[in-house]
């Protein structure tokens, strides 16, 4: 337990906003080292435009993938409004929970394996950006593996994550004409009129009853206020259980035309994440709740979440894939950020146990 603690603790003062590409490549430089020392084996460094990702490879016919990131959504300086601490059995920390405590786990479980063969490590650098450098390097290393284990944090109450929705990530983006706001409104085409109309539409292909969430968030218009603007964009965040639901939106999202005379629209973005769906999980969760039991871990629980993480490219490339066997706590990308100190090596060795029970 206090070689998992100081190991979690040096990897979350070493702080790592997926941005900051330097700063995750020092990251990258504590993982390194924490494998060097409990693993014996110095991993790949593969840089993708600028980020770090690292990769062990061990044997040669993978068999099971270990998956995790080491980037935060955490800007600089978060430790000191966020210091590290573990008080009354509860650690504290930028990152802590999502998912640092999970990278350390991994290369703990691993350690504790006497036959490595047929394991691979990746641990990515740009999860929290929706993996746009790190998607193809993922999905490569999953196909032909027998089984994905993803240490994303657990759900509610240390339930493991057996289904999760699918992402997609859009900019709208509206081109209008600029005039005078008192002197000639009529001569410009106002962008930020046209956005409201096209966020409208965006909202409307809201599902609820199928658990469809087509939601605008980050909206921009104008340069000063008395100028109509001839620029706007909106981001829209897309969340959905199942493929089909992706490509309604997407479709739907394809065809919005301008409702101003003269403005224009451009679509950014697209289908980020296939949804993570029951049938991918069940076998590794039943296998999960064996070993549990023969390791005196007590009865597992599983959870559907609208969150996503790379384990939906993992099952959407048809590999078996089970999430949320990370850190136990609350709090992921919030202020009260947590993890559950007594549920590390428990899950620690859950996991070290799944890996041999794949591999056996």
């Amino acid at each position: 337990m206090t070689d998992l603690l100081a190991d979690i603790e040096e990897l979350v003062r070493c702080e790592s906003p997926s941005s900051d590409h330097d700063a995750v490549a020092r990251s990258a430089d504590v993982v390194t080292e924490l494998g060097r020392r409990l693993l014996g084996a110095e991993p790949e460094r593969i840089v993708t435009d600028g980020c770090t990702h690292l990769r062990w490879r061990f044997g040669d016919v993978p068999k099971v993938l270990l998956l995790g990131h080491h980037d935060t959504v955490w800007p600089h300086g978060s430790l000191e409004t966020h210091p590290f601490s573990v008080v009354d059995g509860v650690m504290r920390g930028p990152g802590c929970f999502d998912m640092k405590t999970g990278v350390v786990m991994i290369l703990h479980a691993v350690a504790a394996l006497e036959d490595r063969s047929g394991v691979t490590i990746l641990i990515t650098g740009d999860e929290e950006l929706g993996s746009p450098r790190s998607r193809a390097l993922i999905e490569d290393e999953a196909r032909g593996c027998e089984a994905a284990f993803v240490l994303e944090a657990a759900g509610p109450g240390g339930a493991l994550k057996t289904r999760r929705k699918g992402t997609s990530i859009y900019r709208v983006v509206v081109q209008g004409k600029a005039s005078h706001a008192g002197l000639e409104p009529e001569k410009g085409v106002n962008a930020a009129v046209e956005i409201a109309h096209q966020i409208l539409a965006v909202s409307a292909l809201d599902d609820p009853s199928r658990g469809t969430s087509v939601v605008p968030t980050v909206l921009n218009a104008g340069t000063t206020s008395n100028t109509v603007p001839a620029n706007a964009a909106v981001s829209v965040d897309v969340r959905a259980w199942d493929r089909d639901e992706q490509v309604r939106v997407d479709e739907a999202i394809r065809r919005l035309t301008p409702v101003l005379p003269g403005a224009q629209i451009r679509i950014e973005g697209g289908i980020n994440r296939p949804p993570l769906d029951a049938e991918s999980s069940a076998g590794l969760f039943a296998l999960a709740s064996t070993v549990a039991g023969e390791l005196g871990l007590g009865q597992l629980a599983e959870t559907a979440v609208g969150g996503a993480s790379d384990g939906n490219f993992t099952a959407g490339v048809g590999v078996p894939t089970l999430d949320g066997l990370g850190a136990v706590g609350d709090g992921a990308h919030a202020d009260h950020e947590h993890v559950i100190v007594e549920e590390i090596p428990r899950r620690t060795a859950l996991l070290t146990g799944l890996v041999k029970a794949v591999l056996a």
